[in-house]
């Protein structure tokens, strides 16, 4: 877009922020409402790739999205090398000795605070009653001292206070327990899992795809559909381990880290401390824990697959990478694997060997196999395994054994099955939604309808309708990877239709209409051929028909794509482009009484104007040239948000502020503006409610009138 025509170049400039604003709380209204996304079933063109990357056709994916933006911020502290260093090494079987140094870095502090101020949970109050924006009010070096005093200034060591803990309804009617720990403890543990997660990523295992960088729902289910269908595992056991989180034997953990080549004994020791966190419950008592980790965390999804990483290579050791397949010749594929599939031939023909396979997602995996007697002493066997090994119970009652060719297996809100193609032998994956996300997503969307109906003819019924319209797009987004999709969601289409025609037909007419304001791109691409699209009248906004989405297939995992190699992040991501010096200057400057988020968003800002001045567009060639301008000045109740702030020239910023005419002249004169850019200071001067500047032919006069 910057660079098209100069007229859209500033266009894009001047609607940034703005449209920063929009996309942000559009994908968290989406978040907020869904829970997170190996050869797959049929391969996707270069062409469609492209589109999925750059949104015209499905949405990249959010744990793609979050990998790279994850990337973009370890540029922006410069901390990429030292994640790339640890992956090496742990590849290598290196143990780490200093790995609390890192992790107490300016730099990795900084990232940190970067990291979750971004994450719609860091306003949520532990038992301390702060959030972030108690932090982004301090200067970064009064940041960085607090965390390392937390961690090493106390003589008693590291004490994270009380987790709150918080208990979500389930739609089963069970309740999801929650444990929140103070914004401060949420700092150091995402300080700790910068650190530790680069050295954990090069000993998971592949088939593991839960709360992983660049791994997702839909590759864990491309990864199903294969089994299913292309390898004919049919006979799959669904397993259920009772009370995970809260089951973790905090010792076993601590051995399993030491493992992984974690050697640091200091951190160990952090770690124990966060483990052992006293509970906050909702009546006020406190109770300190002897095992489990509690979900909320920033580190507890980590420590999660730590502890169930043991069991994805013993089971893969069982038959995927049996050492029996080493003594048959292997040859490269084309994208770089071994192929391993003569001796999986080899096995099957001349062992005893049960043949079965892993997909996991966090604590919720499934085990595939080719025969009802594998499967059963499968379930025996990896149900043991999980009580010596890990100390961890299966719940008898939601474990069980599935023939696919009879019965629906579930596996992450999808129901799936196979059935046989018409005149011929091959099986063919059936999926739909699972009859209990069905009625979950569809009771939230009815209730969604309810509040917009109730709100006729206000403000609000608008915003009300946009926020069901996410709710719509984000169940779509997920779901589409299931085979039956569209029919699904007409269950959900014909009873929210209802809701809505019985409430908004009122005494002076149906507000349910066929025509409305015209359809952004995006709308018309999805639901502009569906007859099923209609208005609310008077907000003229449009309500996406939830039925009309087409079945897309899973996209199945990349392995190429790596966060902590070079050649790995080239697939999905381009390094910034800007001076990096003139970057890494900015890192490092201290400016007076700033705030850290002034600190962190003026490197942000720096890198979404490409290096270049918001009014005049020149490239910065050094720091003393750039000045952080405040839209709405602070004394006036103006914030160090994102929003609120423009990189600007320094003598662009005295124009901005000036108030003598004189001065601005000379101002003008000295940068050469011309009109278009003329107006961008205009605007800015208005929310300073300073004097717009009317430059006509040789004069320039002050003026008041905004209009």
């Amino acid at each position: 877009m910057l660079k098209s025509s100069v007229r859209t170049k500033e266009i894009f400039v001047m609607k940034m922020e703005e449209w920063a604003q929009v996309v942000v709380t559009f994908i968290n209204l989406v978040i907020k409402f869904i829970h997170s996304n190996t050869i797959g079933i049929s391969c996707m063109t270069k062409k469609a790739h492209f589109q999925l990357q750059k949104g015209s056709e499905s949405p990249m994916p959010k744990d793609t999205r979050n990998c790279i933006d994850s990337l973009r911020h370890n540029e922006y502290y410069d901390t990429q090398n030292v994640f790339d260093e640890l992956y090496d090494k742990s590849k290598k079987d290196s143990e780490f000795y200093k790995l609390m140094d890192i992790i107490l870095s300016e730099k990795n502090i900084l990232l940190a605070y970067r990291n979750i101020k971004t994450n719609g949970g860091s306003i949520t109050p532990g038992t301390d009653k702060k959030n972030i924006n108690d932090i982004a009010r301090m200067q970064p070096d009064e940041v960085i001292q607090m965390v390392r005093y937390i961690l090493r200034g106390s003589k008693h060591g590291y004490r994270p206070k009380a987790v709150r803990r918080k208990e979500i309804p389930k739609p089963n009617g069970s309740i999801r327990p929650l444990g929140i720990p103070c914004i401060w403890d949420r700092l150091v543990q995402q300080c700790i899992k910068q650190v530790m997660e680069p050295i954990c990523e090069a000993k998971f295992s592949d088939n593991s795809y839960g709360f992983r960088p660049n791994r997702s729902v839909e590759h864990a289910i491309s990864r199903t559909y294969r089994m299913l269908q292309m390898s004919n595992l049919h006979w799959v056991i669904e397993f259920d381990i009772k009370g995970f989180f809260d089951n973790v034997d905090h010792s076993k953990l601590i051995k399993q880290i030491w493992a992984l080549g974690i050697r640091d004994k200091e951190l160990l020791y952090v770690i124990r401390r966060i483990l052992e966190a006293p509970m906050k419950m909702p009546d006020g008592s406190l109770v300190k824990p002897d095992k489990g980790t509690p979900q909320g965390g920033i580190l507890s999804p980590l420590l999660a697959n730590i502890v169930l990483n043991e069991l994805d290579h013993w089971v893969e050791s069982q038959w995927q990478y049996s050492k029996v397949t080493d003594n048959y010749s292997q040859r490269l594929q084309k994208n770089g694997t071994v192929d391993k599939g003569h001796g999986y031939r080899a096995m099957r023909d001349s062992t005893n060997l049960k043949e079965l396979w892993i997909v996991r997602y966090a604590d919720d995996f499934r085990i595939f196999c080719k025969n009802k007697q594998d499967a059963e002493k499968s379930k025996v066997a990896i149900e043991k395994w999980l009580k010596e090994r890990l100390k961890l119970d299966i719940s008898q009652e939601k474990t069980r054994i599935v023939d696919v060719r009879k019965r629906s297996m579930e596996f992450l809100g999808f129901s799936i099955k196979v059935h046989k193609k018409k005149r011929s032998s091959k099986y063919v994956v059936d999926s739909h939604i699972s009859q209990k996300a069905l009625r979950d997503k569809g009771e939230k969307l009815a209730n969604q309808v309810k509040v917009f109906c109730s709100y006729q003819g206000s403000d609000k019924e608008a915003k009300e309708v946009v926020i069901y319209n996410s709710m719509v797009m984000g169940i779509q987004n997920y779901y589409r990877i299931a085979t039956n999709v569209a029919n699904d969601l007409n269950r959900i289409q014909n009873r929210n239709y209802r809701i809505m025609y019985n409430r908004l037909n009122t005494q002076r007419g149906n507000r349910l209409v066929r025509q409305g304001r015209p359809l952004r791109d995006i709308e018309k691409k999805r639901y502009g051929k569906s007859k099923s699209l209609r208005y609310i009248a008077g907000t003229r906004e449009p309500i996406y028909p939830i039925y009309y989405v087409q079945f897309k297939n899973p996209i199945a995992l990349n392995r190429k794509i790596c966060p902590y190699t070079i050649e790995g992040r080239k697939i999905i991501h381009d390094n910034l482009r800007t001076n990096s010096n003139i970057m890494y200057q900015l890192m490092n400057q201290k400016i007076g009484n700033i705030s850290i988020e002034y600190y962190d968003n003026r490197i942000s800002l720096y890198i979404a104007q490409w290096g270049k001045c918001y009014i005049t567009g020149k490239e910065f060639t050094n720091t003393d040239e750039i000045h952080c301008h405040h839209k709405k000045a602070k004394y006036k109740g103006g914030t160090d948000e994102y929003s609120n702030l423009v990189l600007v020239d320094k003598d662009v910023h005295k124009l901005l502020h000036a108030k003598k005419l004189e001065i601005i002249k000379y101002y003008i004169d000295l940068l050469h503006l011309k009109q278009t850019e003329i107006r961008k200071v205009n605007r800015l001067r208005q929310l300073l409610e300073l004097p717009i500047i009317v430059k006509e032919k040789q004069s320039l006069n002050l003026s008041y009138n905004y209009e």
